[in-house]
């Protein structure tokens, strides 16, 4: 198992040389900064519509990594706002109100129950769509139950207009009502999902959880009197109305956590998942001493050499996966039979390891180093900064992951991967604040 005490193994020699091992100064977060910039490693280019693909590698090949993914862009999102570019946000959150405005009757049809099969993932919501157009991509099936995508933008947009950032027009305000009003109808802190990880559908913790954070967040927006469209009674009772479903999303959480899934089919049941950090970080949904659980499991049981696992026995991404899975299936629907993958998956260890969440808990932990002055969060954020710095390739790219080929750790195709940027830089900015 791995020990936090030992040192990452680092991809890029430069950043090796840069990194502090026992703290940062500003100037010393301020050249490692600079050398990322430097050779573009964090660069996030926008389509036309300010949305962004999920990597913008040049050969996306048949990942579909060229489409838009809402749960990535929140990120992005996240990412340049506390970066200093709130534009460039409020651009992401206009952009993921204009394709659900333009596609509505997905929320409509379930609230009015008419037409719509709640097991029928293509009369979903879409989380996956054309950025360029704002169209679904009918041609292509895929795990749409993403109960956690619409919670982050719900949680995204409202945020941000709570903040002052952007203004929701009352056709976008109404698109968020709708949205509420469709997660009310699949009574979502019982709906099987597909989750932050597009498989198996399952009652899942982190879809709740997000999908809370989402509802607090639209809450807080309603509360401040600058929703468009809205009398002081109608945004009274749309108040009430997301206490109510907050309130049964908070009692399903405390039937669950600090589990990822307590169903008994062994498909779906679930006791460490990594996803769950984000409920502690950005989201602010768990805290306190399950907050310390909800990390410490992830740290314990998914930690590895480079990266983190998603979860225990994730064949995404298996040892020699490139090899022994044709490009065209190895980013397909596998949500109604991951047995197909799993059997590519022989032990425990040979999970892929990825990116994404090394940075997410540096900057949980950076935030409470800023709230408590804690030595020991000070450096849990630097020991995990520097995983995280570690992960960067040796031209300088931010991998979705790495996984086992011929033995070795290497990072898959899939590099850049936007939502691994994003992170990381959270975590620089979160240790910009801490930095002495």
């Amino acid at each position: 198992m791995f020990s936090p005490a030992m040192s990452p193994i680092f991809h890029n020699r430069e950043l090796e040389r840069l990194h502090a091992a026992d703290g940062y100064t500003r100037a010393q977060v301020d050249a490692i900064a600079a050398a990322l910039a430097a050779h573009g490693s964090l660069r996030l280019t926008p389509l036309p519509t300010g949305l962004y693909p999920a990597s913008s590698a040049s050969d996306p090949g048949a990942s579909g990594y060229r489409h838009v993914w809402v749960r990535d862009n929140v990120y992005v999102a996240l990412a340049l706002w506390r970066g200093g570019e709130p534009e460039a946000a409020a651009a992401i959150a206009r952009g993921l109100l204009a394709f659900y405005g333009a596609h509505r009757q997905r929320f409509d049809v379930a609230v009015v129950e008419a037409g719509f099969d709640a097991l029928d993932v293509m009369t979903r919501p879409h989380v996956r769509f054309d950025g360029l157009t704002l169209t679904e991509i009918a041609t292509e099936r895929w795990a749409h139950a993403q109960n956690d995508a619409l919670g982050y933008c719900l949680w995204l947009v409202s945020v941000l207009a709570s903040e002052h950032l952007f203004t929701p027009t009352a056709d976008e305000i109404d698109t968020l009502r709708a949205l509420v009003g469709y997660l009310e109808a699949i009574r979502y802190w019982s709906d099987e999902d597909s989750g932050h990880w597009e498989e198996t559908r399952k009652v899942s913790a982190s879809s709740i959880g997000t999908v809370v954070a989402g509802l607090r967040a639209w809450r807080a927006l309603l509360r401040t009197a600058r929703v468009s469209g809205l009398s002081t009674v109608a945004a009274r009772e749309l108040e009430m109305a997301a206490t109510a479903l907050i309130d049964e999303g908070g009692r399903a959480l405390l039937a669950i956590l600090p589990a990822e899934c307590v169903q008994i089919s062994p498909r779906q049941h679930r006791r460490y998942d990594a996803a769950l950090l984000f409920l502690v970080h950005p989201l602010g949904v768990v805290e306190n001493t399950l907050a310390d659980l909800v990390v410490d499991d992830v740290c314990r049981y998914l930690q590895g050499l480079v990266g983190i696992r998603r979860y225990l026995r994730d064949s995404y991404w298996a040892p020699d996966y490139e090899e022994r899975v044709a490009e065209t299936d190895r980013t397909r629907d596998y949500s109604e039979d991951i047995e197909a993958r799993d059997v590519l998956l022989e032990e425990i260890g040979g999970e892929a390891q990825w990116c994404v969440f090394d940075p997410i808990v540096s900057a949980l932990h950076g935030a409470r180093a800023l709230r408590g002055g804690a030595a020991a969060d000070r450096a849990r954020q630097v020991t995990y900064f520097n995983r995280a710095l570690a992960q960067v390739t040796a031209d300088w790219a931010c991998p979705e992951l790495y996984y086992h080929r011929a033995g070795a750790l290497v990072p898959n195709p899939h590099t850049p991967l936007l939502w691994t940027q994003a992170n990381l830089r959270l975590a620089l900015a979160a240790l910009r604040e801490t930095a002495c």
